[in-house]
């Protein structure tokens, strides 16, 4: 399925580290806007075509029952990023972005571009604005970036930095070094030991070895699809996640994760994945728990290949339990 990606100018935009003139944000629409609204924003290393996996008639974000919203992320490529801004806020010189200012960002496409004024999203928003969310379903996310995952983010970060090419982000030519390097590194904590154990790397004879699949999937995919400079971006906007430290949040909760989670209004259904390196359910099931079992609910995707659309057994799981979550 297909849909033409529109651009909303912002005009100069304010992000977490600056502001930037003429900012844009990418999105989507699939559906007719009369029908419930369901927003679906990438997520790192994904593009809009990435979104469609879950967005199709007979899939879970149906356009005959739903108006899906797809967002670019500032960054990836597609909205404001790093490879896409004239100078002088071009490359290294593109501010720091948080994933409040996206959401800031995608609240004015949905209200004055759209006409929303009601949506099903996924965390920050029930925060940010809470009387806008009715449902949210994180997958394979968190409401605060945990150390064990920033730390994970500095390794593929030092590999590109730290590349005879990447040049403190003042490449002429694609940092081919770099990228490859970094790609390496988050590959290993893209699936859990059990899928590297098992070979599932081979595809079924589509490679012939693991070093086969590195360079096709992981150094392909980032030398393909992605800016050096635009990866670190958004890099950072993750490591930044914490909904606890939206401005929204009183003084008095500020940082307290706990406290703000217990705020939260919307339903919402938590779907981690059992092997998840980056969001594991242990995180999942502590923030249901300072929800409360009559705001949200945990379902763990049964998954060694750290859901997300990975495979068609995930897919399934995922699409049932969420159109069970929707219709109810």
């Amino acid at each position: 399925m297909s849909a033409t990606t529109k651009l909303y100018h912002h005009g100069r935009f304010s992000f977490a580290g600056g502001s930037v003139p003429n900012a844009f944000t990418a999105y989507r629409t699939y559906g007719d806007a009369k029908n419930p609204c369901i927003i679906f924003p990438t997520c790192y290393g994904g593009k809009l075509d990435s979104q469609l996996y879950l967005v199709g008639e007979g899939k879970v974000l149906d356009p005959t029952r739903y108006f899906v919203v797809t967002f670019a992320l500032f960054s990836n490529g597609e909205s404001s990023s790093p490879s896409n801004t004239p100078e002088p806020y071009n490359g290294p010189y593109f501010p720091t972005v948080s994933y409040e200012d996206n959401v800031r960002a995608q609240y004015t496409v949905l209200t004055k571009e759209l006409g929303i004024q009601e949506i099903l999203a996924a965390y920050y928003w029930p925060v940010m604005y809470p009387d806008f969310v009715k449902k949210f379903i994180p997958i394979c996310g968190s409401a605060r970036t945990s150390p064990h995952n920033i730390c994970f983010l500095e390794g593929p970060k030092a590999a590109l930095v730290a590349s005879q090419d990447y040049n403190n982000g003042h490449y002429t030519t694609k940092p081919q070094h770099g990228i490859r390097a970094f790609g390496r590194v988050y590959s290993a904590w893209a699936y859990g030991q059990t899928w590297y154990r098992e070979k599932l790397y081979l595809y079924g004879g589509k490679y012939t070895c693991l070093d086969d699949f590195l360079r096709a999937e992981w150094e392909t995919g980032f030398l393909a699809n992605w800016d050096a400079n635009d990866m670190l971006t958004l890099l950072r906007t993750w490591q930044m996640g914490d909904v606890s430290k939206a401005s929204v949040v009183g003084a008095s909760l500020q940082g307290d994760l706990v406290g703000v989670l217990k705020t939260i209004s919307a339903k919402g259904l938590i779907m981690p994945c059992k092997t998840d390196l980056y969001f594991p359910p242990e995180d999942s099931e502590a923030e249901v728990e300072a929800m409360g079992s009559a705001t949200a609910k945990l379902l763990v995707i049964p998954s060694i290949w750290a859901g997300g659309g990975a495979n068609e057994d995930d897919t399934k799981f995922i699409f049932k339990h969420v159109s069970e979550f929707l219709e109810s």
